[in-house]
């Protein structure tokens, strides 16, 4: 019996060591910290020390790169800060005197992760490293990630240890990032032309994300790499229309790992379809011969879920208060939505079968008025 209450204890430390069980299936990976969850829903799929906090790199331009693209303005030329520029490690090639936009200096920082383009930005924008520094905290904690502390807009962190985040942070943060379309561009360029310098001349920059071109439906996001921080890598991948996050920090095989929790991530997922309960409509109609319309909605719809929600999706349906004559027949008048966990997963069009004449077709411009009004309430 003690034989095997030890071979349990010594395969439990083996597996909590090297991967995380979920519905029954083993995954693992080589990082320090991991994270792969969905980015619509927030649902965390695959998880090892996500809420540790560790020193992140230059994902740390994520942030960066997010608030500059925030501000707005992206394309007004100036000349870069001469002390800005003057920092070690990766660069997208600045020099003292250089003019350049801050959409040049996003692709900087997101492609070949320029740490002379983080600070430019910094500058630009807050007048000083430091009053960037604070806008970037200021922002983390309004978007909740409450185990983020910045100290640079790059990421460089050999000189302090208060610069850190967690995995689970960076894939908040991440979520949040990519539903601006501005960024989801810049971080999904695999080369971009640009034109900066004294004077700008076209030159092309290269994305260090090897994984854009390794594997299936990769669409960014971003490296990192510190002697303290060793390996991160903050990727989004999307595969049949669902977008996954995936989030290594000290990772020696971070491209093999992302990869692999990709292909474990989306077997967690079914395509299914759905049929409204209820087909046929009757919806109120003013000012013809009969008090309703008929209507009918599209047949069915196909969507990708988790696979344990299938069963708790909900339909509802949403018809227009009021309908004047004449309708044409095709015209909208509600939908049937899909729920999951209260966030809207999908819709069908309820349409008209059939048009409808007015009985006095000389209506008002009230009555036109009061349609209207009736269709936004």
């Amino acid at each position: 019996m003690k034989k095997v209450i030890s071979l349990f204890t010594i395969l439990t430390i083996t597996f909590s060591c090297f991967g995380f069980f979920i519905t029954g299936e083993a995954v693992s990976t080589s990082a320090k910290a991991a994270i792969l969850i969905d980015a619509e829903s927030g649902r965390v799929l695959y998880e090892h020390n996500a809420y540790t906090k560790l020193p992140m790199a230059s994902t740390t331009k994520i942030m960066t790169t997010l608030l500059a693209v925030e501000r707005g303005n992206l394309d007004k030329q100036f000349k870069v800060d001469d002390n800005a520029i003057k920092v070690e490690g990766s660069s997208m090639g600045l020099k003292s005197g250089d003019l350049v936009t801050l959409r040049a200096l996003c692709f900087g920082m997101m492609l070949p992760s320029g740490n002379d383009a983080a600070n430019a930005t910094a500058v630009r924008i807050a007048g000083s490293i430091e009053k960037f520094v604070a806008m970037m905290n200021k922002r983390a904690n309004e978007l909740g990630l409450k185990s983020t502390h910045f100290v640079t807009p790059s990421g460089l962190d050999d000189y302090t240890d208060d610069h850190y985040s967690t995995a689970s942070d960076m894939a908040k943060l991440t979520a949040y990032a990519l539903k601006n379309s501005i960024f989801a561009e810049i971080c999904s360029t695999r080369s971009a032309k640009l034109k900066y310098g004294n004077p700008p001349y076209e030159r092309w920059l290269a994305n260090t994300n090897k994984l854009m071109a390794s594997c299936e439906g990769v669409i960014g996001v971003k490296t990192g790499f510190t002697d303290k921080a060793r390996r991160c890598l903050v990727s989004a991948c999307r595969r049949n229309g669902t977008t996954l996050i995936c989030v290594t920090l000290n990772d020696r095989n971070d491209w093999a790992d992302h990869s692999d929790l990709y292909d474990f991530g989306f077997s967690q997922y079914k395509s299914v379809t759905l049929s409204p309960e209820t087909k046929l409509f009757k919806a109120p109609l003013v000012g013809a011969e009969n008090d309703t319309v008929t209507a009918s909605c599209e047949n069915e719809i196909k969507l990708r879920v988790y696979k344990d929600d299938e069963d708790k999706i909900s339909q509802k349906v949403i018809l227009n208060k009021i309908n004047y004559a004449p309708i044409s027949e095709g015209e909208i008048l509600g939908y049937v939505k899909y729920y999951l966990n209260n966030r809207c997963v999908g819709q069908v069009k309820i349409k008209v079968n059939k048009s409808v004449n007015a009985k006095d077709s000389e209506r008002t411009a009230f009555d036109r008025f009061i349609t209207k009004v009736w269709r936004l309430i």
